[in-house]
């Protein structure tokens, strides 16, 4: 038996949102690749390939904000509402691999050090800034309650901080020749880069392998529905996160009498109520037993 609360999206504006980032971050990466080739300035091009992650990183949201209001079907029972889940999963990865790139290319630049065209970079850094901050306000209300949208909003965040670090850093290059700071900036950049993505990394990881919600004690849980006086066991239970909004609730439940189906129908309500209340768990599928021989445990290996 479902128990479901409803909760309100807006995916048209998200959807608008993320596309005008998107147009935002091509600009900004095509203009960052050619400036970072002419000024050799190695924290322009990792800017640019961080830009790039942007770019395949918000098209990513884009398609699975447009595949989550897709509605179920025979085939497809829970619709599309894990796509968003996987974008943040792609995102972190490709946030981390990109990292890892630009940490290399920055040792790389300390041990063979170049002469930066520091105009052109501080002139690209200021359109990062502007372009990007654009966007973070465009996505920043959605970001909160949405993992899809958190990662777009992280990609662009960090994507804003390197160009400041960028504009910083052509400002000493410009004016006191301090060229290895574009290579110290590129690796700030990434170390932060990689404490970011793992964040993300490790939270849409958990969604995907059906892991409990971190938030939820399942004894405390166990021990809420087991205080009812109709019931005598609470076991096999199994919780778990859909998605950011749904966690769903599976559990066999022992009682003292046999009772009958509108006896079950009126506790079950109440058992609902206490669940979504006191543990956000709004989606409950309750198997009913009374004598039945069987484990008791409160996991039980399928």
């Amino acid at each position: 038996m479902a128990h479901s609360h409803a909760h309100h999206h807006h995916p048209k504006s998200k959807g608008r949102n993320l596309l005008i980032s998107i147009v935002l971050n091509i600009l900004i990466t095509i203009a960052q690749v050619v400036g970072g080739l002419l000024s050799g300035s190695l924290a322009l091009i990792s800017d640019a390939l961080h830009n790039f992650s942007d770019v395949v990183s918000l098209i990513v949201s884009y398609v699975a904000n447009r595949y989550a209001t897709k509605k179920a079907s025979f085939d497809k029972t829970f619709g599309y509402k894990r796509a968003e889940i996987i974008a943040a999963f792609v995102n972190a990865s490709t946030l981390m691999i990109v990292a890892l790139y630009l940490i290399y290319e920055a040792i790389a630049r300390f041990v063979h050090p170049k002469e930066i065209e520091s105009g052109l970079v501080i002139w690209l850094a200021l359109l990062g800034i502007v372009a990007n901050g654009l966007s973070v306000l465009l996505l920043r209300k959605d970001s909160k309650d949405n993992m899809n949208m958190r990662s777009a909003y992280l990609h662009l965040i960090t994507d804003m901080s390197a160009s400041v670090a960028v504009l910083i850093g052509g400002l000493l290059m410009k004016y006191f020749n301090w060229f290895w700071v574009d290579s110290v900036l590129t690796l700030i950049i990434a170390l932060y880069l990689l404490v970011m993505g793992y964040d993300l990394l490790k939270n849409s990881f958990r969604v995907l392998m059906l892991f409990s919600p971190e938030d939820v004690d399942l004894k405390e849980l166990r021990d809420a529905i087991s205080a009812f006086p109709e019931i005598k066991n609470v076991h096999h239970m199994h919780i778990w996160q859909l998605n950011e909004k749904e966690n769903h609730l599976e559990a066999h439940i022992d009682f003292y009498e046999d009772i009958t189906l509108s006896q079950f129908d009126e506790i079950l309500n109440r058992v609902e109520e206490v669940l979504f209340h006191q543990f956000g768990i709004n989606h409950v599928n309750i198997q009913p037993e009374y004598e039945k021989d069987d484990a008791k445990d409160i996991i039980v290996q399928d």
